[in-house]
C-alpha cells in the first residue's frame, strides 16, 4: 500500500484549492446557453451549455446564482430585455469555478451582461428577416387588403388563455352592438412547441378559408421570455405565406416578435386586436350611413324637383290646351277654305281624263288588232312550215318501210334460196308433226313439187 495516497475528500479538497488559487478561474466571463433554469428556495440553479454547428452539445457546466444577487440580476436582466432568466437564452454571465467534494465543480454567477442577450435575440430576428426578404416574401402578407366590414375571424389562440378572453370581451362587447362570426383554433402559444403549434392551427384555418376574411393570433402578456417561440423562422415563413390578412396582438406593448414584422397588421396587445376590428368595422358602418344620408338627400331633392316640375307642368296644361286647340281650328278654317278649290281642280282633271278615254280605247283597240293579225300571220306561217317538214318526214318514214316490205316479203325471202313447206295448206314449222305416208307441198320461188312422207 502507497502511504502517500490520498481519501477523496482529500482530492477533492485539493482540487478545489487548486481551482480557488487559478486567477484566470475567478470573476472570467463566460458565453454560453442556459438549460434546465429553476428557482428553489430565493436561489437560481442552471445549467450552462455549449454546442457546436450541428447542434451538439460540447460542454456542460452546472452553475448558480446565490439568494444574495439573484433578485438584482434578475431585475436588471428584465428591465434591459424584457426577458426572464429562463432555458434557451444565449447569456454572457461573469462567473467563479468552485468545486465542492460532493457535487463537484460548479460555477459561482456574480453579474450578466443583457446587451450580449439583447444582441443575439436581435441577431436571431435580422437573420429570420433577412432570409424572408431574400426569398421576396417579407412584406408578401402586407399585399392583401382587409375588408372594412371583416366580421368573420379565425383566431389562434390558446383556449382559456386571459388574452383570448380579453379579445372575445372586446368584440362581444362592443359599443355598436355588432355581431362578430368567430372560431378557435386552439395553439400553444408559449414554450417549445408554439412555432409547431401555430402552424399546424394555420394550415386548419386554410383548409376553410373561404369562411374567413381574416387570421388574429392573439396572446396575453405574461414574461417575455414566452414569447420566445414566435421568432422562428418556419412559423415567419408560415405567416408570410398565408392567403389572408393576419392580425397579430402578442403580449404586451413594448414586446416585439418576428411575427409584428411581417403580418398584415400589427397591435401591441389583444385587446387592441379587438378594438380595431370593432372600429373598422365602426367606420365602415359610418360610411354606409352617410352614404345612405346623401342617396336618401339627393332622391329627396329629385323628388322636390319633380314635383315642381309637375306643378308647372299642371299650370301649364290648360293653357297649352287652348293654344292646341286654337292651333287645330285655323287648320281647319283653312283646309275648309282651300276644299271647294281643290274638288274643283280634281274635278275638272277627271272630267279632262274621262272625255279622252274613247280615244284612248280606240288607239288601244286598233294596236292590239294589228299586234293579234301579226301574231296569226306568224303562227299561219309556223303551222305551213311545220306541216310541210311532217309530211316530208312522213313520206321519208314511208318510203323507208316499204322498202323494208319488199326485203321481208315471203317472195323475196323464196328468191334468196329458201322453200316453204305446207301440209294442209299450212305451213310446216315442227318435224316432229309429220307422219309417213301424209303428203307435204314444197314451194319455191318458181314452183312447188308434192312429196310423200316416208
Amino acid at each position: 500500500m502507497n502511504n502517500a495516497a490520498l481519501t477523496l475528500s482529500q482530492f477533492a479538497m485539493a482540487v478545489g484549492d487548486t481551482i480557488r488559487r487559478n486567477p484566470a478561474l475567478q470573476g472570467a466571463w463566460i458565453v454560453a446557453e442556459l438549460s434546465d433554469v429553476r428557482v428553489a428556495g430565493g436561489h437560481c440553479y442552471m445549467e450552462l451549455i455549449e454546442k457546436d454547428g450541428r447542434g451538439a452539445t460540447v460542454a456542460k457546466m452546472r452553475a448558480m446564482i446565490w439568494q444574495s444577487s439573484f433578485h438584482s440580476l434578475r431585475s436588471r436582466f428584465y428591465e434591459a430585455t424584457g426577458k426572464d432568466i429562463v432555458s434557451g437564452l444565449k447569456v454572457m454571465v461573469r462567473g467563479t469555478a468552485t468545486h465542492h467534494s460532493v457535487y463537484g465543480l460548479s460555477v459561482n454567477i456574480t453579474d450578466i451582461d443583457p446587451s450580449y442577450t439583447l444582441g443575439d435575440m436581435e441577431r436571431l430576428r435580422r437573420e429570420i428577416l433577412g432570409r424572408l426578404e431574400r426569398e421576396g416574401i417579407l412584406d408578401e402578407n402586407k399585399q392583401y387588403v382587409l375588408p372594412p366590414d371583416t366580421q368573420r375571424i379565425a383566431v389562434i389562440s390558446a383556449e382559456g388563455a386571459a388574452g383570448y378572453g380579453d379579445f372575445m370581451k372586446q368584440l362581444g362587447g362592443n359599443a355598436y352592438g355588432f355581431r362578430f362570426y368567430t372560431r378557435l383554433f386552439p395553439a400553444v402559444m408559449q414554450g417549445d412547441r408554439t412555432a409547431e403549434s401555430v402552424c399546424r392551427a394555420l394550415d386548419a384555418v386554410e383548409g376553410s378559408q373561404e369562411l374567413w376574411d381574416c387570421v388574429v393570433i392573439v396572446r396575453g402578456g405574461g414574461a417575455t421570455s414566452d414569447l420566445n417561440g414566435f421568432d422562428d423562422y418556419g412559423l415567419a415563413r408560415r405567416v408570410a405565406l398565408c392567403p389572408l390578412p393576419v392580425l397579430v396582438g402578442i403580449g404586451h406593448e413594448r414586446d416585439r416578435t418576428v411575427l409584428d414584422e411581417i403580418a398584415n397588421t400589427r397591435l401591441k396587445t389583444p385587446t387592441a386586436v379587438g378594438a380595431f376590428l370593432v372600429e373598422r368595422l365602426a367606420d365602415a358602418w359610418r360610411q354606409a350611413a352617410s352614404l345612405a344620408r346623401q342617396v336618401s338627400e339627393y332622391a329627396a331633392e329629385r323628388i322636390r324637383g319633380d314635383r315642381l316640375l309637375l306643378s308647372h307642368v299642371e299650370a301649364s296644361v290648360p293653357m297649352l290646351a287652348r293654344a292646341r286647340v286654337g292651333d287645330a281650328r285655323l287648320r281647319l278654317t283653312r283646309l275648309a277654305n282651300a276644299l271647294p278649290a281643290v274638288a274643283s281642280g280634281r274635278i275638272g282633271r277627271s272630267l279632262a281624263l274621262l272625255d279622252s278615254v274613247p280615244q284612248l280605247l280606240r288607239n288601244a283597240a286598233a294596236s292590239r288588232l294589228r299586234a293579234e293579225d301579226e301574231r296569226i300571220a306568224r303562227l299561219s306561217q309556223t303551222v305551213s312550215d311545220a306541216s310541210s317538214q311532217r309530211l316530208k318526214e312522213a313520206g321519208e318514214r314511208l318510203a323507208s318501210t316499204e322498202a323494208l316490205v319488199g326485203v321481208l316479203s315471203p317472195e323475196a325471202t323464196l328468191k334468196r334460196g329458201y322453200s316453204i313447206t305446207r301440209l294442209g295448206g299450212e305451213a310446216v314449222r315442227d318435224a316432229s308433226r309429220l307422219c309417213p305416208g301424209q303428203e307435204i307441198t314444197t314451194v319455191f320461188a318458181s314452183g312447188e313439187v308434192v312429196s310423200e312422207i316416208k
